[in-house]
């Protein structure tokens, strides 16, 4: 079994019900989801939008492999609605977005997946949720 790390997004339509939406569909599709952040509510991060994100972060326990993963997340999204991926930089609006942040303690640089995610750094969307998870395991 492999400990993952993922950040979850959201900033269209009912926000709330989409990440328990996304949180479902992990625990069916990923495995099962032993830690999840409060939801976060920030502003977008890359693009401008009136639409503003909902963020969380979640533990999963899964048995499958870095790039099972990717290919099952990318699965969730679509069946979610999500009709286009961010390129290049350029983000949008979007109903979720599932980013695989760590993957046990290794490192992968594909060109369709970087492991851990290259921007965690950078975005307090992803850092506040993560840490809020990380530190709840070190605190019981």
């Amino acid at each position: 079994m492999h400990e993952v790390y993922l950040s979850l997004g959201t900033n269209l339509g009912n926000r709330r019900r989409n990440l328990h939406n996304a949180i479902r569909l992990l625990e069916k599709n990923v495995g099962s989801v032993v830690l999840r952040s409060s939801f976060v509510e920030t502003e977008p991060w890359g693009f401008a939008s009136s639409h503003r994100f909902l963020n969380a972060a979640v533990k999963v326990v899964t048995e499958l492999s870095p790039h099972e993963l990717l290919s099952a997340t990318q699965q969730i999204e679509r069946a979610m609605g999500r009709t286009q991926k961010s390129v290049d930089g350029h983000y949008h609006d979007r109903i979720i977005d599932i980013d695989i942040l760590y993957y046990d303690d290794i490192t992968i640089a594909d060109p369709d997946l970087v492991i851990p995610h290259p921007l965690i750094g950078e975005r307090d969307f992803v850092k506040i949720p993560l840490a809020e998870i990380r530190d709840s395991q070190t605190h019981r």
